[in-house]
């Protein structure tokens, strides 16, 4: 019998704000994120605007040296975990480390570093490129170095799927605690791949909004007159506990995790598939599994890319899916 997953932790680290309070304080007052980017010198560039973190000091979550020897993207998922953690009252420890695992998504891993040492061994040559660039470089990184930091020994590895890296994740850790692999997982993503080539990269595939002049309106899911997506990095992670372990150890329930499902559009390797059906495939499984009716819905948090392609197939998608229901659903998109 599948066991019932819970919520117990979570902690943030946002172009609104480097933890939990701080984000949720700016984005139900309509903050925006976006401002023209800090990390390089976007002069060159269509879209010089992104939504970094901002005032962030991995310092305060590790020493100097473990700094230097990670990546920007496992610095905020380091931060976000220490919040999950603090925040779930297992900052005392784990009951139990060998049946607690880490998962965490990223797309893309330590941009910055690939960058800069790809930089090193065209100009100075393969011997000066750093011992530690491999490690700071592979998107599983970040569960290593949690797993490490917490002394966590269930299972760990990293989701790669892109915009859906989080959300695998999150419902692999459902499934690993659901089915008895592990009774708590330290879960999320984390991102950084605010950088020149990236930026260069997404930039050129017309997919980011080029509103230069007004950063902050710049995102706009579903309007007439969007034009792209916004970059963004940070890291989000979540503590999922088994209903029986939270329960066992007092701790204080934040929700509920009921059902997962995923697919592929198996269409193009940018545009998403006509009538989104890929996303209908993957709403009807997840509200099968977790044995919900369409109706019971009323919030979604959509992929919402501000694309003129994506926009309307997913809208083609949940209208399809939710029939009369869809008229009631609140919107929202991370």
């Amino acid at each position: 019998m599948k066991r019932r997953v819970v919520v117990t932790g979570i902690g943030l680290v946002t172009p609104l704000g480097n933890n939990v309070e701080d984000s949720w304080s700016a984005l139900v007052k309509g903050t925006s994120g976006a401002a023209r980017i800090q990390h390089f010198d976007p002069s060159a560039y269509d879209t010089q605007f992104a939504c970094e973190v901002k005032g962030f000091d991995p310092l305060t979550v590790m020493d100097r040296k473990e700094a230097k020897r990670m990546d920007r993207f496992c610095h905020y998922a380091i931060a976000a975990t220490k919040e999950a953690i603090d925040r779930s009252g297992l900052s005392t420890g784990f009951p139990d480390p060998v049946r607690t695992g880490v998962l965490i998504g990223s797309g893309i891993g330590g941009m910055a570093t690939f960058e800069e040492q790809c930089s090193i061994f065209l100009t100075k040559g393969p011997n000066r490129v750093s011992p530690f660039f491999v490690p700071m470089f592979i998107p599983d990184m970040a569960a290593g170095l949690v797993a490490m930091r917490w002394g966590l020994k269930g299972p760990n590895y990293c989701t790669v799927s892109a915009c859906a890296s989080s959300a695998h994740a999150l419902g692999e850790s459902f499934r690993l605690i659901a089915y008895g692999d592990a009774d708590c997982m330290v879960t999320g993503g984390a991102e950084a791949a605010i950088t020149g080539l990236a930026m260069a990269g997404f930039g050129n595939m017309k997919a980011l909004s080029t509103r230069n002049d007004d950063p902050a309106t710049s995102s706009r899911p579903w309007d007439r007159d969007r034009d792209g997506f916004v970059m963004g990095e940070g890291s989000g992670i979540c503590i999922l506990e088994s209903l029986q372990h939270a329960q066992a150890r007092g701790a204080k329930i934040i929700c509920e995790v009921v059902g997962y499902g995923m697919s592929a559009d198996a269409y193009h390797m940018t545009q998403p598939a006509p009538e989104g059906a890929g996303a209908q495939q993957a709403m009807r499984e997840a509200l099968k599994n977790a044995q919900v009716r369409p109706e019971q819905v009323g919030y979604i948090n959509a992929h919402g890319t501000s694309t003129p392609h994506g926009d309307v197939a997913e809208t083609q998608a949940v209208k399809a899916v939710f029939c009369d229901q869809a008229r009631n659903l609140v919107f929202g998109s991370t």
